[in-house]
């Protein structure tokens, strides 16, 4: 399957470094009427709050529509995939980093408790 992987802001798409291929064709789409009305009514139909990490006690502001079944070359014209609200989820920044990134290997180094460094888990791609 196809992955766009970027990031969304003010209704514009912006794909990650190294994919600038793939926004040619996912463009014009990020930046139509169509999508940004659609964008717009779906996140205040959720009240801008994040699906995954609000919660009454800490509301979290969701910034992003992210589409559950990604975008890809094929799909993109098909408008019960690309304007369906059955296809979207209102995600924060933070979280929608997390889908993106998920299953990517931890590259930074961390310390337990005691300070000993604890080396990223190892994963074979």
């Amino acid at each position: 399957m196809d992955r766009l992987r970027g990031f969304a802001r003010g209704g514009f798409f912006f794909c990650a470094k190294g994919e600038r291929d793939l926004k040619a064709w996912a463009e014009w789409f990020y930046n139509s009427d169509a999508w940004r009305a659609c964008r717009e009514a779906f996140l205040q139909s959720k009240g801008y709050l994040c699906e995954r990490c609000s919660t009454p006690d800490n509301p979290v502001v969701a910034k992003i529509a992210h589409h559950k079944t990604y975008l890809t070359k094929v799909n993109i014209n098909d408008p019960y995939i690309a304007l369906s609200w059955n296809n979207l989820e209102a995600l924060c920044q933070d979280c929608h980093n997390k889908e993106h990134h998920r299953g990517e290997r931890e590259r930074r180094y961390s310390f337990d408790e005691k300070g000993n460094l604890v080396y990223p888990p190892y994963s074979k791609k």
